[in-house]
């Protein structure tokens, strides 16, 4: 009974040991672009935030792949607005909620909170986070666009 005791402890502290070497281990490279379940921005058009001023879900017939991930798109048009121009239309900090990089860390976001700002888009984790982010919009887009390339570039 007793070897079952030690056999026991050794596992948990062996477990503890595993723990805190995998804590202290480098991150993993950062996912260009924050996409779930295969596809970016939650599976939601890009270029309707900008076309109709509204969160929009893409069409699985109406997709493009641009940095890894799979983007939807409400119409044929609008993936071509974005094939042509990627750049104007992606949201910042690749879709990765735009508080959380302010504030050095990466989160998911809610494509029913975002906001446009300088003609680029910008996301959040939800809609109480955007609350937060919106009290010193140019003060945490400065950060975060100081953060950003350290996390994105993470090894």
């Amino acid at each position: 009974m007793k070897s079952t005791t030690v056999s026991r402890r050794s596992l948990l502290v062996g477990l503890a040991a595993s723990t805190l070497v995998a804590g202290a281990a480098p991150a993993f490279a950062l996912d260009p672009v924050f996409s779930r379940w295969g596809k970016a921005i939650r599976g939601y058009d890009p270029v309707a935030y900008f076309t109709e001023g509204k969160p929009v879900e893409g069409a699985a017939e109406h997709t493009a792949e641009w940095r890894g991930a799979t983007w939807r798109f409400a119409s044929a048009a609008n993936r071509d607005a974005f094939v042509a121009a990627p750049e104007r239309y992606a949201p910042q900090y690749g879709g990765y909620c735009a508080w959380a990089v302010s504030e050095g860390y990466t989160a998911s976001i809610d494509p029913e909170a975002w906001r446009i700002v300088d003609g680029k888009l910008y996301l959040n984790y939800s809609k109480s986070v955007q609350e937060r982010w919106q009290k010193d919009v140019p003060g945490n887009i400065a950060k975060a666009d100081r953060n950003w390339p350290g996390l994105r570039d993470a090894k």
